[in-house]
């Protein structure tokens, strides 16, 4: 039986002015067609404005990576652009990775492929994806992808509710139904899968066996309901950053994302409406790691 979790802090999430974050955070704004960093005060200090971006990482060297609709790019707060990959017209791209290699993983849909892009632009690794049913649009095809650090690929199959797992070589190896829209499979340290299931309006945390050892519902929060569940990262002490995807009618409402203890207490949430529509993906700044090398969990 799955654990789900409650917070009874009585604080009223949908109420919160002004904004405030306990971490500094780079992040992506879907809607409002942007990726920002914000310092632990919740003050802008960098964005850069692009077309529905989906993914984003800070890089060791401190540099940003991210994805947008029409490829993704790697830039300093200096806005230098030191990288940029660009796809095909009627290809949109919704997860980047950067891998150990100094490759940068991207899922193109339209194309059904994963690529692996060197520092010069080219492709250096192509592995084509099983297309979806064609009753599932472009658009929602896929969504997040992580390549693990034993080669494997997690590809979240958005418009089909499925997880899939690849070998490096491409073939499959698994395909796991899902109760919602995937956007987000991460595998843990511990061998467990965290999903982001989108309008599924719920999170989970599934076992080696596929067995939910935990799940977070559309109202386990008071006052802060599960819209749409894109992105989270979970924190070296057991918390986890959820991202609220408050599209589709929402925006304005509520949190745009919030942390919660390993227990479900409330540690902090984040909201400001007048700079930001939907944040779908973070990184908090102050967590050590290499993400390259697969030491920060998102």
């Amino acid at each position: 039986m799955s654990k789900r979790f409650f917070v009874w802090s009585g604080f009223l999430l949908a109420g919160l002015s002004p904004a405030f974050a306990a971490h500094p955070f780079f992040c992506t704004d879907s809607a409002g067609n942007k990726v920002a960093v914000v310092s632990a005060d919740g003050k802008i200090e960098w964005e850069f404005a692009c077309q529905h971006p989906q993914d984003c990482w800070v890089l060791r060297d401190g540099h940003l990576l991210f994805c947008h609709t029409h490829g993704a790019m790697e830039k300093t707060r200096e806005g230098r652009t030191i990288w940029e990959y660009t796809a095909a017209p009627d290809t949109e791209v919704h997860s980047c990775q950067p891998l150990p290699d100094g490759n940068v993983l991207i899922v193109e849909n339209g194309p059904c492929r994963l690529i692996e892009v060197d520092r010069m632009g080219n492709i250096a690794k192509e592995i084509k994806l099983t297309p979806p049913p064609a009753t599932v649009k472009v658009h929602d095809q896929f969504r997040g992808v992580r390549k693990t650090m034993d080669g494997h690929y997690f590809v979240s199959r958005k418009g089909e509710h499925v997880v899939e797992e690849l070998a490096g070589d491409g073939k499959t190896l698994r395909r796991i139904p899902v109760p919602g829209d995937v956007h987000m499979a991460l595998r843990l340290p511990n061998g467990h899968l965290l999903l982001a299931l989108g309008e599924g309006h719920k999170v989970q945390e599934l076992d080696a066996d596929l067995k939910v050892v935990w799940e977070l519902g559309e109202n386990d929060l008071p006052g802060n309901p599960l819209r749409l569940m894109t992105g989270f990262q979970r924190l070296p002490g057991g918390s986890t950053i959820y991202c609220n995807y408050l599209g589709h009618g929402h925006i304005g409402e509520q949190p745009q994302f919030f942390e919660l203890d390993a227990t479900g207490k409330l540690v902090w949430a984040f909201a400001d409406h007048a700079h930001f529509k939907t944040v779908n993906q973070i990184q908090v700044l102050d967590v050590p790691g290499d993400p390259s090398h697969g030491e920060i969990f998102r």
